[in-house]
């Protein structure tokens, strides 16, 4: 694993979120009350199972409420040869910046 996780800060996130896909990986209650819009829900605690389900060769932008566990899915994904990314302040930071979210599943 790499000595430092890979992140960008939200404002590279909003310019390079279409140009890849982004996995928010709380719990499934959290992402209903607020998500970024087109978020795949993988919650940490399945990601490892559910890796068949992302293409490795899109970049994946990791995202959770604050940046914990993205930073640690992030290091998961890169170890199994993804590019992947943590977003610094996660959703929370998002919101807070004003970026549209999405609410529900």
């Amino acid at each position: 694993m790499p000595d430092e996780t890979p992140e960008i800060d939200l404002s590279t996130y909003a310019a390079r979120r279409a140009a890849g896909v982004t996995v928010d990986v709380r719990e499934r209650g959290e992402y209903a009350d607020g998500h970024v819009p087109g978020a795949r829900l993988i919650p940490m605690g399945q990601l490892a199972s559910r890796l068949g389900e992302l293409d490795p060769s899109t970049p994946v932008h990791v995202i959770c409420a604050s940046g914990n566990r993205s930073r640690a899915m992030t290091d998961l994904l890169n170890a199994v040869d993804f590019d992947a990314v943590s977003v610094a302040g996660g959703t929370r930071g998002w919101i807070t910046a004003g970026h549209p979210v999405e609410v529900g599943l």
